[in-house]
């Protein structure tokens, strides 16, 4: 897969991808994710990944900005930060085979994950989210990323539609941009994967205002079970190739 081909490949996942994460607050990494690990292979795709994460998550913020709940984004930050860098270290010392098989079973737990998690009653405590940011941000460094397990306890909080996409997002910048630091000092990030990151920026800020547009017509239920169905060919692969 070459030149324009390639290309059209990766702006069309990358919108469709941005479009699902803009509209249900997750998905779009794991969707994304498998293509750049074709194209790319994972040493690269995950670096090439956050920056593209750290585009449409930014624009996520900015079509929401009216509806953050920044006392979320401030202790989820709290835990990011540290963890983020400690897995962004990791991630340069890792194997590939090791890699590979992570995100497969990662890929695979996120639809167990969306079937058994247990259901809440009552609304989250906001200083738990530093933990969940310490969590979500250790394994988003080394997987790529984590929006279908930490997605749950935004909602928990009481977080709905602009808030809840808002927030996370926002969320999410804040691990992306600390992801990318680790990820530069350790020579992982290259200045070839921030051009390939920020050339499908154009398409994640497309899928985001689109994603924006459709929010309150979605069926969500289609776009859940095509989420799930590639989660589990994909993951399989993963495991597979390893």
């Amino acid at each position: 897969m070459t030149g324009i081909f390639q290309w059209f490949f990766l702006g069309t996942i990358a919108l469709a991808a941005s479009t699902l994460a803009a509209v249900t607050g997750f998905g779009g990494a794991a969707i994304l994710l498998p293509a750049l690990v074709a194209v790319f292979g994972v040493r690269e795709a995950v670096p090439i990944l956050t920056v593209a994460q750290l585009i449409g998550n930014g624009s996520r913020v900015w079509f929401n900005r009216q509806n953050l709940a920044w006392r979320v984004v401030g202790w989820f930050a709290i835990g990011a930060v540290p963890l983020a860098l400690l897995g962004g270290y990791l991630f340069a010392k890792a194997p590939l085979s090791g890699l590979t098989r992570l995100i497969g079973g990662f890929l695979l737990f996120v639809v167990m994950w969306r079937h058994v998690r247990p259901r809440r009653t009552g609304r989250f405590p906001v200083a738990a989210f530093a933990g969940i940011g310490a969590g979500g941000s250790f394994l988003s460094a080394l997987v790529g990323s984590v929006g279908p397990i930490v997605a749950p306890f935004f909602l928990a909080y009481g977080l709905t539609k602009g808030a809840y996409i808002g927030t996370e997002a926002f969320s999410a910048v804040v691990m992306h941009v600390t992801k990318l630091v680790a990820y530069r000092q350790t020579a992982i990030l290259t200045w070839s994967d921030v051009v390939i990151g920020l050339a499908l920026g154009p398409m994640m800020v497309l899928g985001s205002y689109v994603g924006k547009r459709v929010v309150d017509r979605l069926p969500e239920r289609l776009f859940v079970a095509i989420i799930e169905g590639v989660l589990v060919v994909a993951g399989v692969l993963f495991l597979a190739r390893g």
